[in-house]
């Protein structure tokens, strides 16, 4: 798993490539994560486009992700999202729960206006 971090104005984008799985996926999403809450950055969209595979460990990471980003008084929205991906989403109920757009640019805006 490598994450690549980016930023448009005040919003942070998390290109996320390769295995979402137990071990060093999560954890490194985990960390990077907890490295931008505590920069104090709360405009998170995470961009699963190049994810191959994840699994349910990779999906309670998510969730902890959300929440972690949430409880900070911030957003996390999803773009990029494959079938496989979207289907284990609809399946657990989680489609419910994370704001989903089909593109980084749909997913940037729907924060609103960016702040340099």
């Amino acid at each position: 798993m490598q994450i690549t971090e980016r930023h448009v104005g005040d919003i942070v984008i998390l290109d996320l490539n390769g295995r979402l799985i137990l071990g060093e996926g999560v954890q490194l999403l985990r960390d990077k994560l907890n490295s931008v809450v505590q920069q104090g950055l709360k405009r998170v969209v995470v961009n699963l486009s190049q994810v191959a595979y994840m699994d349910s460990s990779g999906l309670g990471e998510l969730v902890r992700s959300y929440t972690t980003v949430t409880r900070g008084g911030g957003a996390l929205k999803l773009t990029g999202l494959t079938d496989r991906i979207s289907d284990l989403l609809a399946i657990t109920k989680l489609l419910t729960v994370f704001d989903c757009y089909d593109t980084e640019q749909e997913a940037a805006a729907s924060f609103g206006p960016v702040n340099a």
